[in-house]
């Protein structure tokens, strides 16, 4: 299937069923679908010969759904652009990407000069809710050129309909492609793992250009409701699941966790909740187990990425809940099972592949593996070394087949000549009850080479001292694993998607020095 017809097909069910839920607006699937086949036409009028690459750029908005509708209906490839990213960021990744259309919003106005100098491919801009010089604003670029005929593209497997830049904060640009056999597996493991019989409400908080984005729009195939937030916050989520009886929801750790900080959680109705995704990056035990005890029997967990989208294994909503109350618990560290379409193993920098219990890289092998990095054949070929997609991340399985992430290769630390794995010392911290957040890096140390050290963020209005925190650790992990030392900061940095920033946190530890380990 191409993939506006996953879309059609939702449509086909109910054309008066509400599909959108954004900015206080409402719009049905078929006022969607004639929102996108004058933008598609409009942009047919202009010429869109082969796949052109178009770029979105705007947060979370019903004129960029509208437009990435209309970019789906066109038969081109979608470019999501962060609008948090500086403009420098986005023009060097639509640069790259061969962008030559671009959809913004008028907040992101100011960066249109810089791209239109920086980005030789760019030839459409249209402003999505204004006139903006010369770029029309969507909606006059439907009145003015969106009456002609709509492009006819055949359903082909290997068609490009993604360059998803994979959101790295350090080292060139790089951006995976997206064929529509990577997004119709992902909508057959969407449907086997991840959808209810009863019609799904998928609230969105987090940027669209991300997982979120995916995410919701696999729920339109079953005639689902997309409810689009501009941000996250505590209150407003629990809000929006209660008023819209919520049945899906999709954050990453951080957000979780500030979830559960937030004091008027347990006032809120989440019985609607069936799965409640927590993913991109490894979950701490305690706070999972602590989201069932207040959110319900909905947490599910997947891991992926974007050079293998969303599903290569997964963790349900009952396997979770039987942990949280005792059963196996150790699985509330686990990322789950391999999906029913992924085959996943473990191997080591030979290429050999290990057993239970052995750690080293997970690899896997499937269809929603990506064909590659655009335009990047060398950084290709070396995640796919000895025939498998290698995902960077440091893992291992137990005898029932469970995976469990201990870091990414880069985040190991060090110390004393022993490796210590960061998310494994995360989860220790974060199981001290005034500790919101936190980032462990390894930073130089005279004697240890490299020092654990805990970058922390306490709940709003708790306090507790440093030497607390390093002997809860110690209690749970010993004196090697257990941070040396404690820093607080009031706000942990972010990347543009959402993730603790550990490449601006090590900065401060590691500037000057010729390499980042010690």
């Amino acid at each position: 299937m191409r993939v506006i017809d996953y879309f059609d097909r939702g449509a086909l069910l109910d054309p008066g069923q509400i599909a959108l839920i954004s900015s206080g607006e409402r719009f049905t699937y078929r006022e969607l679908q004639g929102v996108s086949r004058r933008i598609a036409a409009a942009m047919a009028r202009r010429g869109i010969g082969g796949v052109p690459h178009a770029a979105i750029l705007s947060r979370n908005n019903p004129l960029a759904v509208q437009a990435l509708l209309g970019v789906f209906r066109a038969g081109a490839a979608w470019v999501p652009i962060n609008p948090m990213n500086a403009a420098d960021t986005n023009a060097e990744i639509m640069r790259y990407a061969d962008v030559e259309w671009l959809f913004y919003h008028g907040d992101s106005a100011a960066q249109v000069p810089r791209f239109r100098e920086a980005v030789p491919t760019l030839r459409h801009l249209v402003c999505l809710d204004r006139d903006d010089g010369e770029a029309p604003s969507l909606a006059r670029f439907m009145a003015d050129e969106g009456n002609g005929p709509v492009p006819q593209f055949p359903c082909d497997p290997d068609r490009l309909v993604g360059i998803f830049p994979t959101g790295g904060t350090t080292g060139p640009s790089k951006a995976v492609i997206h064929t529509a056999l990577v997004w119709q597996t992902c909508f057959v493991l969407a449907h086997l793992h991840w959808f209810t019989k009863e019609r799904p409400v998928f609230l969105g908080v987090t940027p669209m250009t991300h997982a979120a984005g995916l995410m919701a729009y696999l729920h339109t195939v079953r005639g689902g409701t997309m409810i689009l937030e501009d941000g996250f916050d505590p209150k407003r989520w629990c809000e929006a699941v209660e008023n819209h009886r919520a049945t899906h929801s999709f954050l990453p750790p951080t957000a979780l966790y500030a979830l559960l900080a937030y004091p008027g959680i347990r006032k809120h109705d989440f019985s609607s909740l069936r799965y409640f995704c927590v993913a991109a990056a490894p979950v701490s035990p305690d706070k999972l187990r602590e989201a069932v005890e207040v959110l319900g029997p909905c947490m599910c967990e997947v891991f992926g990425q974007a050079e293998a989208p969303a599903f290569l294994t997964a963790l349900s909503p009952d396997e979770i809940a039987a942990a949280a109350a005792g059963m196996k618990p150790h699985l509330l560290k686990s990322c789950g099972r391999p999906t029913m379409l992924a085959k996943v193993g473990i191997m080591d920098d030979m290429g050999n592949l290990l057993g239970p219990r052995e750690t080293g890289e997970i690899v896997s092998q499937s269809f929603l593996n990506v064909p590659g990095y655009y335009k990047k054949p060398e950084a290709t070929a070396e995640v796919r070394q000895f025939g498998w997609h290698h995902t960077g991340d440091v893992g291992y399985f137990d005898e029932e087949g469970y995976f469990y992430i201990v870091d990414r290769k880069k985040d190991m630390i060090i110390t004393g000549g022993f490796n210590v794995f960061s998310a494994e010392v995360e989860q220790a911290v974060l199981s001290v009850d005034a500790i919101q957040d936190c980032a462990v890096i390894g930073i130089p140390d005279p004697k240890w080479g490299e020092a654990v050290t805990a970058i922390v963020e306490l709940k709003p209005g708790k306090t507790i001292a440093a030497d607390e925190v390093i002997a809860a650790c110690k209690a749970k992990l010993g004196s090697v694993k257990a941070p040396k030392r404690i820093e607080f900061l009031a706000s942990l940095p972010r990347t543009p998607n959402g993730k603790v920033d550990k490449a601006t946190i090590r900065k401060k530890f590691w500037e000057g020095r010729e390499r980042s380990v010690n």
